[in-house]
């Protein structure tokens, strides 16, 4: 697997680089005031100290419109696929450092599948404000990685989504192969057969082997 940049024309059809915002006192605050786990991952969708920034006013007007979003943050140390998602809605993602996606695209589920010979990696430098579309998958970030190929430390990354987005599921009655693959609020989640979030019950979307950076 090939790691690219999200500056590279190829990252175009998953996402863009989005210019303009100071993000230099949110990523303090993210790197100040939140854990970050050296063996696992820490997920908050919604921070209210990175919430109280005047940064989130300019997320909700500029970047969505007016629409109500959350600050949250993902953070600890992650080399694996394991999972795909996606929402109704971009994402951004902010680091306050170094880090790699996983991604790949909604139209290459077949039939509730995914082959993770389709997932694609994008090298994420520090301070960049990556917007991920709506028809992108994606999941937990991963740690970059050293000159010698192995892993950095850890990830800090801030988190921006539509208000509620992956908090309590709805109950739904289901209608159609989608709704099985409902994980949380406007969250659709493709498992690894390999992954905790399988044995937890979570569909089984993916296909091939569960990426692990590590074994690149």
């Amino acid at each position: 697997m090939k790691i690219k940049s999200v500056f590279c024309q190829s990252f175009a059809k998953y996402g863009k680089v989005l210019t303009g915002y100071d993000v230099k006192a949110l990523l303090k605050k993210l790197d100040e005031t939140t854990p970050c786990p050296k063996d696992a991952t820490v997920y908050e969708p919604s921070d209210s100290g990175l919430e109280s920034l005047p940064i989130m006013q300019e997320f909700t007007q500029n970047a969505y419109g007016g629409l109500p979003v959350q600050i949250g943050y993902c953070n600890g140390f992650n080399t694996k696929l394991n999972c795909l998602e996606y929402h109704r809605g971009s994402e951004l993602n902010i680091p306050s450092t170094d880090m790699i996606l996983l991604l790949a695209k909604s139209e290459d589920i077949i039939r509730g599948k995914l082959n993770t010979r389709k997932v694609k990696a994008f090298f994420v430098p520090a301070g960049t404000v990556v917007q991920v579309y709506e028809t992108t998958l994606h999941y937990a970030p991963c740690c970059a990685l050293n000159a010698d190929g192995n892993p950095s430390e850890g990830f800090r990354v801030i988190i921006v989504l539509p208000k509620d987005t992956n908090t309590a599921k709805p109950q739904v009655s289901e209608k159609n192969e989608e709704d099985k693959m409902l994980w949380a609020k406007n969250k659709w989640l493709l498992a690894h057969p390999s992954s905790s979030e399988a044995k937890q019950g979570a569909y089984v979307g993916l296909t091939g082997k569960n990426i692990d950076l590590k074994n690149l």
